[in-house]
């Protein structure tokens, strides 16, 4: 990043391109499309660019990226078109993050139609939660950052991070039960 300051647009594309699908991954994770996740993480080098002479390399790159992809995650699922774009582009061929064309077993059928049915519901839960407890669930069980590091583009405590997270956990086992045979 701090080659990008000095103008390295070398050292840019290679920022991008080791950071883009995980920004991708957490904003398909926040907004539930992975159509928009992939506009999202565009915007958000986008603004890295544009803001480059106001990094400073106090905390780790990546903190200082989350938290860019975080607040245009926020503004994304703040907007009040975003629900109705959601819900359209969730119907869309190829716009399917739970689906992945790489995996080696093929999926069909009744066990197929019931493992897509429990991936929208959790998917559907994850968007119903908190801004902060969503947030904190994808950068942590799918990003897999340290408490430390969410709680600082969070602005907020590890503790405070251990108990957003927990939340969001019993949210999603209770928002499961009826999908999960033994209720855990």
């Amino acid at each position: 990043m701090l080659r990008v300051q000095q103008g390295d647009r070398d050292a840019f594309r290679a920022l991008f391109d080791k950071h883009a699908s995980a920004v991708a991954r957490f904003a398909a994770g926040f907004v539930g499309s992975a159509a928009r996740a992939d506009e999202l993480a565009q915007d958000v080098f986008l603004q890295v660019y544009r803001t480059r002479d106001r990094y400073e390399p106090r905390a780790k790159f990546s903190t200082w990226l989350y938290t860019i992809a975080h607040n245009l995650c926020l503004n994304e699922v703040r907007r009040h078109d975003y629900r109705s774009r959601v819900d359209l582009d969730a119907g869309r061929d190829g716009d399917d993050p739970a689906w992945d064309p790489t995996d080696p077993v093929p999926r069909e059928g009744e066990s197929y139609s019931a493992q897509r049915e429990l991936e929208e519901r959790v998917a559907e839960l994850i968007r119903q939660l908190p801004d902060a407890q969503r947030t904190a669930l994808v950068l942590s069980r799918v990003e897999e950052l340290r408490y430390q590091q969410i709680g600082e583009i969070l602005s907020c405590s590890e503790q405070a991070v251990k108990s957003l997270i927990f939340r969001a956990t019993q949210r999603l086992k209770a928002g499961l039960k009826g999908y999960l045979e033994d209720g855990r």
